[in-house]
């Protein structure tokens, strides 16, 4: 076999760059079974027998039939179809000076809303709220500890740690607290349908427009993709003008 020929079918030399090509093209899911042994020897088999069973169709005189004609004529519309709609937008792009006038245009859309990071404790009864309350106070036991002791909440596990959550993330009972709350200090017993909770805010973060350079991506992303719609919407209406008959 000459090199670079991994097969020859029905007079045709198939080539090792164009089964490699059949490889690169495969959809994404299938290419994660490339790392399985013999999984490549199973693609070239299905590759080879696309070759041999067009060879057969064409011994059979498939490809004088209708349907093969009536089947190429649209795989040919098709094709050219996409090709020019590529050439329609190919000229598309987003410059800076567009992203920072469409972010300056729109500074609500780039706002990050008032967060906050916070612990919490929950409880069943009251009475024990504040009981565990006086301990933390008292410094007879750290919030943290608390948490892990007494906590009926998953997150007690890791201290009571809710993470960062902005409005209307939690309860409205729960919500108003936190947001209300001085950072460092435990409030509560702050009754939810839950339970009794005791709240320590670690961080606020107040509300802010944020910088052109974290959305740049986006923006460009968001004008991009406008732009090849207007650009394949103009295109479309100039060729019905001009091939259109109704």
């Amino acid at each position: 076999m000459k090199d670079g020929v991994i097969a020859v079918v029905a007079g045709k030399e198939i080539k090792q760059e164009e089964f490699d090509l059949f490889v690169e093209n495969l959809p994404q899911d299938r290419k994660a079974y490339l790392q399985y042994p013999g999984f490549k020897e199973r693609l070239l088999d299905q590759y080879l027998a696309l070759y041999t069973f067009s060879a057969d169709a064409v011994e059979q005189g498939l490809d004088k039939t209708e349907e093969f004609a009536r089947i190429l004529e649209n795989t040919r519309r098709d094709i050219l179809a996409q090709l020019a709609m590529r050439e329609a937008v190919k000229n598309v792009k987003v410059t800076e000076e567009e992203a920072k006038e469409y972010y300056e245009a729109n500074p609500n859309k780039f706002k990050k809303e008032e967060t906050v990071q916070a612990k919490h404790i929950l409880v069943e009864d009251e009475d024990k709220c504040t009981d565990i309350l006086n301990s933390i106070v008292s410094g007879e036991i750290s919030f943290e500890e608390a948490a892990k002791q007494h906590s009926t909440c998953p997150s007690g596990q890791q201290g009571g740690d809710l993470g960062e959550f902005g409005h209307g993330q939690m309860v409205k009972e729960f919500d108003e607290a936190a947001f209300a709350a001085e950072p460092g200090k435990v409030v509560g017993p702050v009754k939810t349908q839950f339970g009794y909770h005791l709240i320590r805010v670690e961080k606020k973060n107040e509300a802010e427009v944020q910088p052109f350079e974290a959305v740049k991506a986006t923006i460009v992303n968001t004008l991009f993709q406008k732009k090849q719609n207007d650009a394949y919407e103009a295109k479309e209406k100039e060729l019905k003008e001009k091939y259109v008959e109704m």
